[in-house]
C-alpha cells in the first residue's frame, strides 16, 4: 500500500458497510485513498435479510456477499474479528486491539444489536438471540436436544426466527406483547389474517402476553410466566423483540447521540464529528432509525457522494473531470417492503396503518386467507398506503403508484383486481428495486444495451441483488423489453428449468417422461443444484403435467413428493389448520339418502356445512386425523372426491332445465351430470368450472364459467374462457346450435389445448387473452383443425377419462398414505386396514352411538333425468 495516500476507514462489514465499499471501488475516487475495513465478526459481509436460508443446509456459503480475496483484489484491507474500541475524533485516530490507527475520512456502519427485554431469567442457558451467523449456529446446536422453542417477539425478525425453529423441527410458539403481529407494518385486520395463516401451519401465536420471568419448567427446560397468570414451557427461547442502534463506539467517542439511541446525522450523513459519517441502522436522522437495508444503501450513496465532492474540491479538479459528481442528500426513505414469512406473503406500503381523514378500499377473503387494504388521501385520488397479506400480486403496481405521487386514473378498487398471471404495467420512472433505487427505465436501458440475463442486470444495475424480492419483476421487464425488440426470450418456469410449462408438457409427452427424476436429469439447467431436486414451483407443475398426460394416482411413490400441501393430503387446508371435505355432487343433483348421509357425517364429526355456489355441500373443520374416517364413510354411501383441493374440474352448475322449468328447452341437469362425470379426472393448469343452462334465461350463469353451455331449440350454444372471480370476464360465444356429440368434442379439444399450452396457474380467461388471434385463432384450431391436433387432443382426453379413479377410494387402501394421519397409527392396538381404521376411529371418538333412524322415501326423479351418457365413438357411430 502507498501510505502517502489519505486513509478512508469503514467500521462495520455488514450489508450497508459492504455496499459502501462496493460503490466506492466502482468510482475513480477510490484510487486516491487507502481503504481499510474493520469488522467485528469473523465472517465477511453476508446477506442478513436471507438469514433463515442458513437452516436449509447449515452452510453460510449461500449467504456470503463477498470474500477476503474479493477485497484484496480491490485493494481494500479487510480486518475481520477486530472491533474498533475507541475513536479520537480530535486527532482522527481509532483504536483496534490496543493499537492506534489514523484516518482522514471515517464511515461508521456498525448496524444494530438485538434488544433483549429486561425479563428476570433472560440470561439462562439456551436463551438466545437471532441476529448473526454465530447466533444461528448456537440455535442449531441448542435445537439438537430440544423439542419445543419460543420466540419472544412477533415482528419481522421474530417471525423469521420462528420460521427457523419450525424448520429445525421444534414445536414453535411466538409470544408478542402487542395485540397483533407485525404491528409496525400491518393494521389489526392484516395482523389477524397473518396470525391465522401462521397458526394454520402448526405454529402457536400468543398475543398480548407480557413475560414477567423465566424459571425452571416442569415438563421442559424453561417456563415463561406471563403477567395474566398463564405460562408456556419450552426447551429453547429466542429473543427477537426488536433492534437497537449499535452506537456504543460513538458514545464513548463523544459524538452526538439521540435521546433513545442512534448516532445523530444531518442530511449529508455527517455526524457531529468532522469527517465522520454514519450510515445504516446505527444512524439517527430526524429522530428516525431506519431498520431496512434499502435506506442504509441510500445513506451509503449520500456519504460517498459527499466524500467525492470534498475530495474533488481538495484536489482542485475542474467540474469536467470524472471526480466531480452532484452531491446527494438524504431525505428520508420509503419503508415499503414485500417479504415471505413462514411461507405467507406480506407487504406494506407507505402509511400502511392509515391516518386521520383517510379514505380506504378494503378486501377481506377470510376463507382464502387474503387481506388487502388501500389508504387514500381525503379526496380519494392519491394512494398513501397499502397492506397486503396472503397475496401480494399487486405490490409492484401499488408501489409504483405510491412513489409516483400521481393521481389515480381509475377507481382505487381496480388496483386490487390484478390477475396473478397478467403482466404488470409500470411507468418508466417506477422504482422496481427499492433497495438500490433502480427504475424500470434503468433496467430497460441495460437490456437494450445487450444485457439480457438477470445476472447481468444484477451486476450493472444492482437490481434484485438486495433483498431479492423484485427478481420476478426484473425478469419480466427483461422479457418484455426483449420481446419489444423482436428478440427471443427465455421463459423458464423457475431457476431449475429454462422451459415454460408448455415446453415441459411437450417434452413429457413426446419423450414419454412420467416422473420428475427423469424430467429433471434430462432437462434441468446445467448447474442446477442436484441437492435441491426441484422447488415449490416446478414440482407441482410437473405433477400436474404427469396427471394431465397419464392420470395416474397422484400420490403414488413417484408423484407424492411433488404435490403441494392440498394435494398431499387430498384436502383443502383452511385458515385454522383444519381441512374441508367436499364430495362430488354431479350437476347439483343429489338423492335424499345422500343428503342424509352427508348430514350424519357432518354431525358425527362436528363439521360446519355450507351449500356452495357450485351446487354442492362443503363440510369445514375436519381435523387431519379424521379425514380417512370421514371419507371412508362417504365412499361407503356412494360419494367420491370432488377435487376441491386440486387444479382440476371443480363443479358443473346447472338449472333444473326442461324437466321442471316451463321455460327449459333441453335437459340441462342430465348434460351437466354427464359433463362432470366425463371431465372430473382432468388435472389442468388452474381450476375449471362449468355450467349448463336449460334456456337463454341463463339461471346457471353459464357465461361466467370456463366452459358454459346454454340450451337452444336446436341444441347447445358453447361459451368458453369465462371467469367469475376477482377479474371477471364473460365467456366468448364459441359455437352455436351444437348437437351433444359436437359439443363434447369441442369441449374435449378446448380443454386439452388449454392444458397443453397454458402457463403455470393461468386461468382460461387469461389464457384466451394471451392467445395471438384470440377467439378466432382458438376456433380455427378446434373447429377447423388448423394445427392438425384434433385427433391427438381427443385421444388424450379419452386417456384421461379411461384412467379416472376416485383418489380417496384409492388412498384408503394405501397403507403408506394412511401413515400420514398419525392418530391412526400411534395407539398400539390401532388397526392398519383402512376399513378397520375407520371403525376403530369411530369407536374411539364416538363410543356410545344411538341408533340412526333409517329413512326410506321415493326419490322423485325428473322424467328422463340422467339419460345423457357421453361415449365418444367413431364418427359414424351415434352418441348414446
Amino acid at each position: 500500500m502507498n501510505t502517502s495516500k489519505p486513509k478512508l476507514v469503514v467500521v462495520g462489514n455488514g450489508m450497508v458497510g459492504h455496499f459502501f465499499v462496493e460503490q466506492l471501488c466502482e468510482h475513480p475516487i477510490s484510487q486516491y485513498y487507502d481503504v481499510s475495513v474493520y469488522g467485528a465478526e469473523a465472517t465477511p459481509a453476508y446477506d442478513r435479510v436471507q438469514l433463515s436460508k442458513y437452516f436449509a443446509n447449515s452452510c453460510a456459503d449461500e449467504l456470503m456477499l463477498t470474500t477476503k480475496e474479493d477485497y484484496q483484489a480491490k485493494g481494500v484491507a479487510l480486518h475481520l474479528g477486530q472491533p474498533v474500541s475507541h475513536i479520537d475524533t480530535a486527532n482522527k485516530c481509532l483504536t483496534v486491539n490496543g493499537e492506534q490507527s489514523h484516518y482522514d475520512q471515517l464511515i461508521l456502519a456498525t448496524g444494530s444489536y438485538p434488544f433483549v427485554p429486561p425479563i428476570k431469567g433472560n440470561d439462562r442457558k439456551d436463551c438466545l438471540v437471532y441476529r448473526t451467523i454465530d447466533d444461528l449456529e448456537a440455535i442449531e446446536q441448542a435445537a439438537f436436544d430440544a423439542n419445543s422453542g419460543v420466540v419472544i417477539g412477533g415482528g419481522l425478525l421474530g417471525l423469521e426466527a420462528a420460521n427457523a425453529l419450525n424448520e429445525l423441527g421444534l414445536e414453535t410458539h411466538v409470544v408478542e406483547f402487542a395485540p397483533q403481529l407485525m404491528s409496525v407494518q400491518l393494521n389489526d385486520k392484516g395482523g389477524e389474517i397473518l396470525k391465522d395463516k401462521i397458526e394454520a401451519l402448526g405454529l402457536s401465536v400468543h398475543l398480548s402476553k407480557a413475560t414477567q420471568e423465566i424459571v425452571d419448567g416442569e415438563s421442559a427446560q424453561h417456563r415463561l410466566n406471563f403477567s395474566d397468570g398463564s405460562f408456556i414451557e419450552t426447551d429453547l427461547i429466542v429473543f427477537s423483540a426488536g433492534i437497537r442502534p449499535q452506537d456504543a463506539l460513538a458514545r464513548c467517542s463523544d459524538m452526538a447521540i439521540g435521546e433513545r439511541g442512534g448516532i445523530i446525522i444531518d442530511d449529508n450523513c455527517l455526524t457531529s464529528a468532522a469527517d465522520v459519517y454514519a450510515i445504516g441502522e446505527c444512524a439517527l436522522w430526524q429522530h428516525k432509525i431506519f431498520g431496512l437495508v434499502a435506506p442504509g444503501y441510500q445513506m451509503a450513496k449520500v456519504a460517498l457522494s459527499q466524500i467525492i465532492q470534498s475530495t474533488a474540491t481538495q484536489l482542485q479538479h475542474t467540474p469536467s473531470t470524472a471526480f466531480t459528481t452532484e452531491p446527494l442528500t438524504f431525505e428520508g426513505a420509503d419503508m415499503s417492503t414485500k417479504l415471505k414469512l413462514l411461507g405467507v406473503d406480506v407487504a406494506s406500503i407507505g402509511e400502511s396503518r392509515g391516518f386521520e381523514n383517510a379514505q380506504y378500499v378494503e378486501l377481506s377473503d377470510v376463507q382464502a386467507g387474503v387481506y388487502k387494504k388501500l389508504w387514500l388521501d381525503e379526496t380519494g385520488l392519491y394512494l398513501r398506503g397499502a397492506v397486503l397479506v396472503g397475496n401480494v400480486d399487486e405490490y409492484s403496481q401499488l408501489l409504483s403508484q405510491y412513489l409516483s405521487g400521481d393521481a389515480l386514473e381509475a377507481p382505487a378498487v381496480t388496483l386490487l383486481l390484478t390477475d396473478e398471471s397478467a403482466p404488470v404495467a409500470l411507468k418508466d420512472n417506477a422504482i422496481v428495486c427499492s433497495c438500490h433505487q433502480v427504475t424500470k427505465a434503468d433496467i430497460v436501458e441495460q437490456v437494450v444495451a445487450g444485457n439480457h440475463q438477470l445476472a447481468q442486470i444484477k451486476s450493472c444495475t444492482k437490481a434484485a441483488s438486495g433483498c431479492g424480492g423484485c427478481s420476478t419483476l426484473v425478469q419480466q421487464i427483461i422479457d418484455e423489453t426483449m420481446q419489444a425488440q423482436g428478440l427471443a426470450t427465455q421463459s423458464g418456469i423457475c431457476g431449475h428449468f429454462e422451459h415454460d410449462r408448455q415446453a415441459l408438457y411437450h417434452l413429457c409427452q413426446v419423450e414419454n417422461i412420467k416422473n420428475f427424476n427423469d424430467l429433471y436429469h434430462k432437462h434441468a439447467k446445467n448447474g442446477a443444484s442436484a441437492m435441491a431436486l426441484g422447488c415449490d414451483i416446478c414440482k407441482p407443475v410437473a405433477a400436474s403435467i404427469f396427471a394431465s398426460l397419464e392420470n395416474e394416482y397422484v400420490l403414488n411413490e413417484q408423484h407424492v413428493a411433488l404435490q403441494d400441501s392440498n394435494d398431499a393430503y387430498l384436502g383443502n387446508l383452511q385458515k385454522d389448520g383444519s381441512y374441508s371435505v367436499v364430495p362430488r355432487v354431479a350437476g347439483g343433483e343429489i338423492t335424499p339418502d345422500k343428503l342424509i348421509a352427508i348430514g350424519q357425517v357432518a354431525k358425527r364429526f362436528d363439521l360446519y356445512t355450507k351449500i356452495t355456489g357450485g351446487q354442492r355441500i362443503d363440510m369445514f373443520g375436519a381435523q387431519l386425523s379424521d379425514l380417512p374416517a370421514i371419507w371412508a364413510e362417504l365412499i361407503e354411501e356412494g360419494f367420491e372426491t370432488g377435487h376441491a383441493y386440486g387444479k382440476s374440474l371443480r363443479t358443473v352448475k346447472s338449472c333444473v332445465g326442461s324437466t321442471w322449468c316451463r321455460y327449459g328447452v333441453q335437459d340441462s341437469v342430465g348434460l351437466a351430470i354427464a359433463l362432470e362425470n366425463r371431465y372430473k379426472g382432468l388435472r389442468s393448469p388452474h381450476k375449471i368450472k362449468f355450467a349448463v343452462s336449460g334456456c337463454t334465461r341463463e339461471c346457471a350463469e353459464a357465461q361466467s364459467k370456463d366452459i358454459g353451455v346454454i340450451a337452444t331449440e336446436k341444441g347447445w350454444n358453447l361459451f368458453v374462457c369465462g371467469n367469475g372471480g376477482m377479474r371477471p370476464r364473460h365467456g366468448d360465444l364459441f359455437a352455436t346450435d351444437l348437437s351433444t356429440e359436437e359439443l363434447v368434442r369441442y369441449i374435449d379439444r378446448v380443454l386439452m389445448f388449454y392444458t397443453k399450452t397454458a402457463a403455470r396457474l393461468q386461468r382460461t380467461s387469461v389464457w384466451m387473452e394471451s392467445l395471438n388471434g384470440g377467439l378466432e385463432y382458438l376456433q380455427s384450431v378446434v373447429i377447423d383443425d388448423a394445427l392438425g391436433l384434433n385427433e391427438a387432443l381427443e385421444m388424450q382426453m379419452e386417456k384421461v377419462v379411461e384412467n379416472y379413479q376416485c383418489e380417496w377410494k384409492t388412498s384408503l387402501e394405501d397403507e403408506t398414505f394412511l401413515q400420514r394421519f398419525s392418530e391412526f397409527v400411534n395407539p398400539a392396538n390401532a388397526p392398519v386396514n383402512s376399513n378397520e381404521q375407520y371403525q376403530y376411529q369411530r369407536q374411539q371418538k364416538f363410543p356410545i352411538q344411538s341408533e340412526v333412524q333409517t329413512f326410506t322415501s321415493v326419490n322423485k326423479r325428473r322424467s328422463g333425468a340422467g339419460n345423457i351418457a357421453i361415449t365418444l365413438l367413431d364418427e359414424e357411430e351415434a352418441l348414446v
